[in-house]
């Protein structure tokens, strides 16, 4: 399995992960904050199948890998 989700974005899955989980238990308490388990488990494995169907990686490239 590749790497496909950057820094920032990794971040900012894992944030809104945790506030999505969080309404199932904080708030009007209903089911739909499982719907977080999907961006916390991808920014925790860094892979995205999204971002591979469409191509797409917000990883950042490093020079070396340029050559």
């Amino acid at each position: 399995m590749t790497v496909n989700v950057g820094k920032l974005d990794r971040i900012i899955r894992v944030i809104v992960g945790i506030v999505l989980l969080a309404i199932v238990f904080i708030g009007p308490q209903t089911l739909w904050g499982l719907i977080g388990i999907v961006p916390l488990a991808t920014g925790l494995f860094r892979f995205c199948p999204l971002y591979t169907l469409i191509g797409f990686n917000s990883c950042e490239t490093s020079a070396s890998s340029e050559e």
